[in-house]
């Protein structure tokens, strides 16, 4: 892509999955160069979990807008130097290949900080280096289950994994960042840097609220389906329409309008039992009959309508069928189509705006289907790579 922020930056991606895609999409978002490379034989496995958006898979045409697509076997030494010939023009280096892998391949940190010094590589890993659990294979689930995730994540007794796979998404956006501040950084001292990423340590850091309340109380602190342990009332409550309203308190003002001007309830208000959020919460079950009842008798429009008089936070339960016509979104000209080998698909514009446009999203790419360009643009003559 041209254009961007990051226009003239060249990235270089060893992925798979979803953690490092979405780093080199992000990067490609802003306007940077991505070179992704994959093996002859199917290349990333995402391309192949489904075929429903014309024939592409929904998490391959998701992740790999943007990017150019270059096959090579990398066990071959061919290959291999092709590969470096790449490196030594590119800025940055995303890898989230199996635990070793980058060193058995002679890219590890240490061989890029000595050939490739300029270069900004990013290793993303499961678990990091030097723990029991750094050579174990690491998937969003496994990760979220082992961080501590999924246990707050449902009800009592009933854990769940959440529908988004937080564990990739956040480690790539983290890894992202890292990029952006190395190439601040090199800008600086004309150096590149080796940067490690690693899931579980990403999964953790957002469950900081969470081990910090239990390293404090003793206790595991129990998921309340779509609730929120730390506040109450805070949840969804089904109207007498047939939706589910989404209404919640996160300060002790809050909840005086809430109490007062949305349910007519002075005596709430003023019942010291209520009075602070540690009350609140102990109490849930209470105040959750309390606004059940409320709720039931009146469709979501009114209650709406009062939430917002009241300045109570609120929000309607939707399904992802729902989502995609959201008024919202329509309102706002959220969707575009983006160019795939079997056809448009339609997708959302990336979350930032820079005065007051969205970058452009490039192409989906087939399998290899820049590989002798981009090889013929190195010098390297594609029949050598190419058998």
């Amino acid at each position: 892509m041209t254009g961007g922020p990051l226009a003239g930056v060249l990235v270089v991606a060893l992925e798979q999955a979803v953690a490092a895609p979405l780093a080199t999409r992000t990067l490609a978002d802003l306007g940077a160069r991505v070179i992704k490379i994959e093996h002859p034989a199917g290349g990333d496995f995402t391309r192949r979990y489904d075929d429903v958006a014309h024939g592409m898979a929904a998490h391959f045409v998701w992740l790999n807008r943007g990017k150019e697509s270059v096959t090579l076997d990398l066990t071959r030494p061919a290959a291999r130097a092709a590969l470096h010939a790449l490196l030594a023009r590119a800025d940055i280096l995303v890898s989230n290949l199996g635990p070793g892998a980058t060193g058995r391949l002679g890219i590890g940190p240490g061989d890029l900080a000595a050939l490739h010094p300029r270069l900004i590589g990013i290793e993303i890993s499961g678990y990091g280096s030097g723990g029991p659990l750094s050579g174990k294979r690491a998937y969003d689930l496994l990760v979220q289950a082992e961080a501590g995730a999924c246990a707050i994540t449902g009800r009592p007794g009933e854990p769940a994994k959440p529908g988004p796979p937080y564990a990739d998404t956040s480690t790539g956006l983290y890894a992202a960042i890292a990029a952006l501040s190395a190439l601040a950084e090199r800008g600086r001292t004309g150096r590149g840097r080796q940067i490690a990423v690693s899931m579980f340590v990403t999964v953790t850091e957002l469950m900081g609220y969470a081990l910090t309340w239990t390293r404090y109380t003793g206790v595991d602190q129990q998921p309340v389906e779509m609730g929120s342990p730390a506040v109450a009332p805070y949840g969804g409550y089904p109207t007498a329409d047939g939706r589910i309203v989404v209404l919640g308190t996160t300060n002790d003002g809050e909840w005086q309008r809430l109490a007062r001007q949305m349910l007519g309830r002075d005596d709430l208000a003023a019942d010291s039992r209520y009075a602070r959020n540690d009350d609140r919460v102990r109490r849930r079950d209470e105040l959750d009959a309390v606004l059940r009842e409320w709720c039931s008798s009146r469709e979501l429009a009114e209650i709406q309508e009062a939430a917002d008089a009241a300045g109570i936070g609120n929000a309607v339960y939707r399904t992802p069928v729902e989502v995609i016509n959201h008024p919202h979104l329509a309102a706002r000209d959220r969707w575009r189509e983006v160019p795939t080998p079997t056809g448009p698909v339609v997708g959302l514009l990336p979350p930032l705006m820079f005065d007051g446009q969205a970058m452009p999203m490039g192409p989906v790419p087939g399998l290899g289907e820049h590989t002798k360009a981009v090889l013929t643009e190195m010098g390297i003559d594609p029949a050598r790579i190419i058998s």
